[in-house]
């Protein structure tokens, strides 16, 4: 397997970040913190999710794991601090944490006058696992209690992959608006024509009528198995192998965009998630995998430069739509190019009631549909 790491894009490449409207944040799930080839024994690294600041770091053994960057004592951030490899110390007063777990080790300041038990103090610690290349955390809802490996958790998600040669890539972005633009911006049909015109992809005179199939999923909604678009450069390549192409895409909670594209036996999988990162910011993150013109020469380096000129389309966009959300503008949702909007935000508010009380959340879809546009 070849693997590689896409130059990170931040908004000050661009502009500097806007703040923008917040969101309601979904919780009891998993979220990418970050690339798990940035931790190392006995480094630590930093990140935002969900407006929680977090530590994370790898320890000897090779696990992988999340704090809340705060010491329980007097709240310093334990990134401050240090890490052996074993042991997260908090660099005022010296206490030792067992990282995975947040189990307080050692208080040097106890005499031995004293009674406080410290292993029975924890720093908060979030489940974390490593996949495809990313760190996941699982962020519970606030005030359920220390998460703990009993703890009842949504399945990770895995990047499908369907043989064991292939190469695989990355790419990040931040964005400066609030996840639900972010996501809806994501499985917006209709922009592609207008942001992401050129020679290699698109141009505003390709648009053409398009009918597509949805289906409702767990959480979320399919765009069932198709031909992909002939008016996108990238999916007429895969002419040459003489076979069917088929794509499927699908959406699911909390953030999740994932498509598949099928040609004989060569395929092209990816993962595409929008992660909060405030109320009011996001990242957006990309993981692919493909065996589609395995053994051309550059293959990797040629889909990092395209992917991340395709990715800074996006972010520069969403940069300036925050520019126009900051004066709190009147916004609009019309059929059908954005019925897949109104269905993440139905799917949304659906797991938020049923968080509220207990009720099996309600799909928004009754059965499949068929959506019309011009793209």
């Amino acid at each position: 397997m070849v693997s590689a790491k896409l130059p990170f894009l931040t908004t000050s490449e661009i502009g500097a970040p806007i703040q923008g409207p917040t969101a309601t944040l979904l919780y009891d799930d998993w979220y990418p913190a970050l690339r798990a080839d940035k931790l190392r024994p006995g480094k630590l690294a930093t990140a935002m999710l969900l407006d929680i600041p977090l530590v994370l770091g790898r320890r000897r053994d090779g696990c992988i794991f999340a704090m809340r960057d705060s010491c329980p004592h007097r709240g310093i951030p334990l990134s401050d601090g240090w890490f052996d490899g074993k042991r997260l110390t908090c660099r005022y007063h010296g206490w030792e944490f067992e990282p995975c777990s947040g189990q307080c080790a050692l208080i040097p300041s106890l005499s031995s006058h004293d009674r406080l038990d410290a292993t029975r103090i924890y720093a908060t610690a979030y489940p974390c696992e490593e996949r495809d290349g990313q760190a996941w955390v699982f962020i519970p809802k606030p005030g359920s209690g220390r998460a703990t490996e009993s703890t009842e958790r949504r399945p990770l998600p895995d990047l499908a992959k369907f043989g064991t040669r292939y190469h695989t890539a990355c790419l990040t972005a931040d964005l400066p608006c609030n996840v639900d633009h972010g996501i809806i911006g994501l499985m917006d049909p209709a922009h592609g024509p207008f942001v992401h015109q050129a020679w290699w992809w698109r141009s505003r005179g390709s648009i053409r009528e398009k009918t597509k199939r949805f289906e409702p999923i767990p959480e979320g909604f399919r765009m069932s198995a198709h031909a992909p678009s002939g008016n996108s450069a990238p999916y007429k390549l895969l002419g040459v192998y003489g076979e069917p192409v088929k794509t499927t895409i699908d959406f699911v909670l909390p953030n999740r965009r994932t498509e598949t594209i099928r040609c004989g036996d060569k395929w092209f999988s990816s993962l595409t998630t929008v992660t909060p990162v405030t109320g009011s910011t996001c990242r957006i993150d990309v993981v692919a995998a493909w065996n589609v013109f395995y053994f051309v020469p550059f293959v990797t380096a040629i889909a990092k430069f395209f992917g991340a000129k395709f990715v800074r389309q996006d972010q520069v966009t969403m940069i300036q739509q925050a520019e126009g959300l900051r004066h709190n503008p009147s916004l609009m949702l019309i059929d059908d190019a954005d019925k897949p909007a109104k269905w993440y935000f139905a799917l949304k508010q659906a797991r938020l009631d049923a968080d509220a009380t207990g009720a099996t959340p309600k799909h928004p879809m009754s059965g499949p549909v068929e959506l019309h546009w011009r793209s």
